[in-house]
């Protein structure tokens, strides 16, 4: 165990470090608004519904609720998976080992009873392709829930999944290219 601690420590050391040493890019576009993010999300999908700081809109079939709280300078884009009721530990398990290697930037949660595909962001700093991207891992990790438990964005190769990941966003990022 000490030798996985020490390994753990040595890489996350390092990459910590790697990042301190890189300097930030600077902002390419304007701070996330409410009024942006609701245009790009309405590129998106024109049939968007917007009821207070909540957008519901559709992206290949897949429901998807993007919150937004300028105040708290926080964005949630959520997948509605299935019911929480019944998930057995091993499932749970396979889960939490999914949000640590495989589902990237979205993340599986419980929240009232429902399981979910999510992805959370400070608004201010979310640029367009982080949210195109950011919305397509999340309906990813819903799409692949009980196989590959995956948001698709990275693979280690020799599959499909970069392909038809990379169509998609390439599709979705023209619908916003002039926002």
């Amino acid at each position: 165990m000490r030798g996985f601690l020490s390994v753990c420590v040595m890489v996350l050391g390092t990459s910590w470090a790697a990042a301190q040493e890189t300097p930030a890019p600077a902002a390419t576009e304007p701070a996330m608004t409410m009024d942006r993010l609701g245009q790009i999300i309405l590129a998106l999908d024109p049939e968007a519904n917007f009821i207070g700081n909540g957008i519901d809109l559709v992206i290949e079939d897949i429901p998807v609720i993007v919150i937004a709280d300028p105040t708290a300078n926080r964005m949630r884009a959520m997948v509605p998976i299935r019911s929480a009721q019944g998930l057995e530990p091993e499932e749970l398990m396979r889960l939490m080992q999914a949000n640590f290697d495989s589902a990237l930037d979205a993340r599986y949660a419980v929240a009232r009873g429902r399981l979910w595909g999510t992805f959370i962001h400070p608004l201010s700093s979310l640029e367009k392709d982080q949210l195109i991207s950011a919305l397509i891992q999340t309906v990813n990790v819903a799409r692949t829930y009980g196989q590959s438990y995956s948001g698709g964005a990275l693979t280690f190769g020799g599959g499909d999944s970069n392909g038809i990941y990379q169509e998609l966003f390439d599709e979705l990022r023209k619908r916003g290219e002039a926002l």
